[in-house]
C-alpha cells in the first residue's frame, strides 16, 4: 500500500481545471495545485484557483512564468518570479506558503534555485515541495496512466506525484487513474516524505543545499 500526495503544477486553465476539481470532489481526494502566478492575472482562471483552494485544496507558487530554471537565472529576476507569484496568490495561500521550482522537464538538482532565490524562500518562511514521480502526462497525453501505475508499484516511500492541469487531453483520463490506484491500495492525501521537503517554513533541511547553483554559476 503506498501513500501518494497528489500534486497539480502549471495551471490554473479553465478548460481543464474545473473538471479535474470535479473528479477530485467525486473521488474525495485532496491535491496541491502550483499555480503559474501569470496565470492568476485572468479572472477565469483565478476563479479556477480559488473554487480548489475553497474545497480544500492546497494552492502553491510554481513561479511568474515557468521560464528557465531559476538557478540558471539572475537574483533580481528569480526572486521577482517567487515574489511577484506570492502577491497574485495572496489569500490562496495557506500557513505552508508552498513553493514548487520549476525543474525543467522534472529534473531534480542545483538548477532548481539560486542563492539569492534560496535566501527570499527562507526568509519568506516557505516550505518548498518537491518531487519523485513525473509520469509526463505533459509530454504523453494517453500513455501517462500505465507509467503512474508503474511508478506506485515500484515506490519505496510515499509518492509525490506531479500531473498537469494542461490542456493537451490528458486529465480526460484522471478518473479512470485515480479509480485504478485506489482500487489498487494506494491512499491519496499523504504527507510528502522528507526528501522531497527541502525547506519547511522557512527551516532548511539537509537536502535544501543541493537545490541551490553554486554563486560562481554563470548567469
Amino acid at each position: 500500500m503506498v501513500g501518494v500526495a497528489l500534486t497539480f503544477d502549471n495551471g490554473p486553465e479553465p478548460e481543464v481545471t474545473p473538471g479535474v476539481l470535479a473528479v477530485l470532489a467525486r473521488r474525495r481526494i485532496p491535491a496541491s495545485f502550483f499555480v503559474i502566478g501569470r496565470k492568476l492575472r485572468d479572472p477565469a482562471a483565478r476563479a479556477c484557483a480559488e473554487q480548489a483552494r475553497a474545497e480544500g485544496h492546497a494552492i502553491g507558487n510554481h513561479t511568474l512564468t515557468h521560464g528557465e530554471p531559476l538557478g540558471r537565472r539572475g537574483a533580481a529576476e528569480s526572486v521577482a518570479e517567487i515574489a511577484e507569484t506570492d502577491a497574485l496568490i495572496g489569500t490562496l495561500h495557506g500557513p505552508d506558503r508552498l513553493f514548487r521550482p520549476n525543474g525543467g522537464g522534472g529534473a531534480l538538482g542545483p538548477h532548481l534555485l539560486n542563492p539569492a532565490a534560496a535566501d527570499h524562500l527562507v526568509a519568506h518562511r516557505h516550505t518548498v515541495w518537491l518531487w519523485n514521480a513525473v509520469p509526463g502526462d505533459y509530454r504523453d497525453p494517453e500513455g501517462w496512466v500505465a507509467t503512474a501505475h508503474a511508478m506506485l508499484r515500484e515506490a519505496r516511500e510515499t509518492v509525490v506525484l506531479v500531473l498537469h492541469d494542461l490542456p493537451n487531453g490528458a486529465m480526460r483520463h484522471l478518473d479512470r487513474f485515480l479509480g485504478e490506484a485506489l482500487d489498487a491500495g494506494a491512499v491519496f492525501g499523504a504527507v510528502p516524505p522528507e526528501s522531497c521537503v527541502p525547506l519547511r517554513r522557512g527551516v532548511p533541511a539537509p537536502g535544501f543545499a543541493a537545490c541551490i547553483a553554486a554563486e560562481n554559476q554563470p548567469r
